[in-house]
């Protein structure tokens, strides 16, 4: 497998962590806000239009509605999950500014056309993207390029994602942000940059509109 394909994978699978089906209940502490990152907020509309946003393309990937429960079924943290992403693109950014790294768009363009060729074109590209990763077709750019931030925030290190080096940069960044979630979406693990479970007696199932099984 290609250097840069494997460094790819190896960022996107720590992003996509899988978790329970649970929401709050009762008061937030963050009214409207999902994270609150830097002192900007991710608001609870832009997160749940994210999430419709990917919801769409997967409906538009499967061919009945059977696949498309089994899609739900295989990714009921998919809220969580996005706002995970959201989140730690932000403190990743943070982190390549700090070390002085940058992306162009050329070079997306470029990492692109390789894994397309890789993937059989761009259609086919587009939908491994989205059946591994949840990203949907119109966000594929912005994720690459988050891979071509850690990418190049791992050379600037001397070392690469998958090491502890890469997460303490990462660690540092989160605590510069003050990244604040919302409860009901868990915790913020600035060592690991990482969203967590919040362990809470108030928590319950939900649904996403349209009564599909996601968190919230």
């Amino acid at each position: 497998m290609h250097r840069r394909r494997r460094t790819a994978l190896v960022l996107t699978a720590a992003i996509a962590a899988a978790a329970p089906v649970l929401t709050a209940c009762g008061n937030d502490a963050h009214p409207g806000a999902a994270a609150v990152v830097g002192g900007q907020r991710i608001t609870v509309s832009q997160l749940e239009s994210r999430v419709d946003e990917i919801r769409r393309a997967q409906r538009a990937a499967v061919s009945d509605d059977t696949q498309y429960q089994q899609v739900l079924a295989s990714t009921s943290s998919l809220t969580r999950d996005t706002l995970h992403n959201m989140v730690l693109d932000r403190v990743l950014h943070r982190a390549a500014r700090d070390e002085g790294v940058s992306v162009t768009r050329k070079e997306i363009q470029q990492m692109r056309a390789g894994l397309e060729q890789q993937a059989g074109g761009a259609k086919g590209l587009q939908a491994a993207w989205l059946q591994k990763y949840g990203i949907a077709p119109s966000r594929l750019d912005d994720n690459l390029r988050l891979q071509l931030e850690a990418q190049k925030l791992a050379s600037r290190l001397g070392t690469d994602p998958s090491q502890p080096a890469f997460w303490k940069a990462l660690s540092k960044a989160s605590k510069e942000l003050h990244v604040d979630l919302n409860p009901r979406y868990g915790s913020w693990d600035v060592r690991k940059s990482s969203r967590v479970d919040a362990k809470t007696p108030w928590v319950r199932e939900a649904a996403t509109a349209g009564g599909s099984p996601a968190t919230a």
